[in-house]
């Protein structure tokens, strides 16, 4: 298999050294982004990982593509649950053959998403803990709006969750962060939460604690 075959389009950022079976850094963009958004943050995670920076399967014009298609109502942020769900098939199907066409660590595998691609991040780490070391939710919609089952609790012993927002998020509320929060402390897993004085973004700070709470996940892996 190469990495040409895999299902979904992606950027790719190699160990600077040869270590057989790096970990395997997967980034999920956001709503209307591309792969290209948080490809700049790859640098930033250290040499001897592998990066990947994925392209949503949805696309809504040239250059803006998503996991699945939302409305904003006077409710709030509806979702098409059936694209998300089948997006989250696509992504478990991609890291599963991922793995396997760069040679990657199946132990040490790290989502991290912003915005619609955090929901994803949280869909997949929650519906597949064995595939997923540590997950990065970062300015997402609560993802109790897409499951449709809960996680067998057993299941997330030993995974990591980091979870951040914004307190000024005016695109999603800060009140999806918090109900995340409150989802997850309920389950067997390690978990970081943080608020930042920050909009729709990744701010500074919250890129210097995502850098440590990666390192933490790899170094216990």
């Amino acid at each position: 298999m190469t990495d040409q075959e895999l299902p979904l389009y992606h950027l790719t950022e190699r160990p600077a050294s040869t270590t057989p079976h790096p970990p395997l850094i997967i980034l999920l963009h956001g709503y209307g982004s591309n792969e290209q958004d948080l490809f700049d943050l790859a640098p930033f995670f250290g040499g001897d990982l592998l990066t990947l920076s994925l392209r949503a399967p949805l696309v809504l014009e040239p250059g803006a593509f998503a996991w699945f298609e939302i409305g904003f109502t006077r409710d709030g942020i509806a979702v098409d649950t059936r694209q998300a769900e089948r997006s989250c098939v696509m992504l478990i199907d991609f890291i599963e053959r991922a793995i396997v066409a760069y040679a990657a660590d199946p132990a040490r595998v790290v989502l991290i998403g912003f915005s619609q691609g955090a929901t994803m991040a949280a869909l997949v780490g929650l519906a597949r803990p064995d595939l997923v070391r540590g997950t990065a939710i970062l300015s997402g919609i609560v993802p109790t709006t897409i499951l449709s089952t809960a996680p067998e609790p057993s299941s997330l012993e030993g995974r990591s969750f980091f979870v951040a927002h914004g307190i000024q998020d005016a695109v999603v509320a800060i009140a999806h962060g918090r109900a995340t929060n409150a989802l997850l402390t309920s389950m067997p897993i390690a978990l970081t939460y943080q608020e930042y004085p920050i909009d729709h973004t990744i701010g500074q700070e919250e890129l210097r604690d995502l850098i440590a709470w990666l390192g933490g996940v790899l170094r216990t892996a």
